[in-house]
């Protein structure tokens, strides 16, 4: 069954591989770009994409409430959006916490708003978060301090939507990733063992199972996709 699905970050080489996963099951995506919007999905009839500055929690509202004028309904929403930075408590201050907190909530959050609401109204729906093991693992955080505080907040509000929508049919599930493989990655860590990493088209696969008749039977799901990293 064809779904109409909102997914953040798509121009990052995790949402592309998403984005591309996802159309190909015949669900009509609506796809957001940060600073610019890029052509990769241009020759995909049912992907819609759109410039959102979703750290702006109006430009964000007005996004959802227009995507779901166009699609009458939404059933899912997928967020990708997030951005990295390393430091210790020490070499934390607050306009990186700021930072990190826009980037890895915020964008998640204003889209969690309006489509929350929506939900509640058409009988359920489904949100779908990248998680970071980092904010799991205190030995793995206590690097990159600002950033694992940010994405511990996405799990946080997972459990929230989790509880809130238990009675109403809408679910929250965490995909918890190791280092992806990506070629920035490979970039800044040259010497690691790559086939310990984990791609993009296996989270791909993992959030179109979590979307599937089957795996929307789950409920209050974390999944660590850790591979041997």
């Amino acid at each position: 069954m064809s779904k109409n699905i909102i997914v953040s970050g798509a121009s990052g080489g995790l949402g592309k591989d998403v984005v591309n996963k996802l159309a190909g099951g015949e669900n009509n995506l609506y796809v957001t770009f940060g600073s610019k919007k890029v052509d990769t999905f241009q020759d995909l009839e049912n992907v819609t994409s759109q410039v959102v500055d979703l750290t702006d929690q109006d430009a964000a509202m007005n996004f959802v409430n227009a995507t779901i004028e166009k699609a009458g309904t939404i059933q899912a929403g997928i967020f990708l959006a997030g951005g990295y930075a390393p430091g210790n408590l020490h070499a934390t201050d607050d306009a990186l916490l700021e930072k990190m907190f826009n980037i890895n909530f915020f964008t998640a959050f204003h889209l969690v708003k309006p489509l929350m609401k929506h939900f509640e109204t058409t009988g359920g729906g489904q949100f779908i978060f990248i998680g970071a093991r980092p904010a799991l693992e205190a030995d793995q955080g206590k690097g990159n301090f600002a950033y694992a505080l940010s994405k511990s907040l996405v799990f946080k509000m997972a459990e929230f939507i989790n509880s809130e929508g238990k009675s109403k049919n809408i679910t929250a599930t965490v995909i918890v990733p190791s280092t992806i493989d990506t070629p920035m990655n490979r970039e800044a860590m040259p010497d690691a063992d790559f086939s310990k990493w984990v791609s993009g088209t296996d989270i791909a696969e993992n959030i179109a199972f979590v979307l599937s008749e089957s795996g929307a039977k789950l409920r209050e799901t974390v999944l660590k996709v850790y591979n041997n990293g």
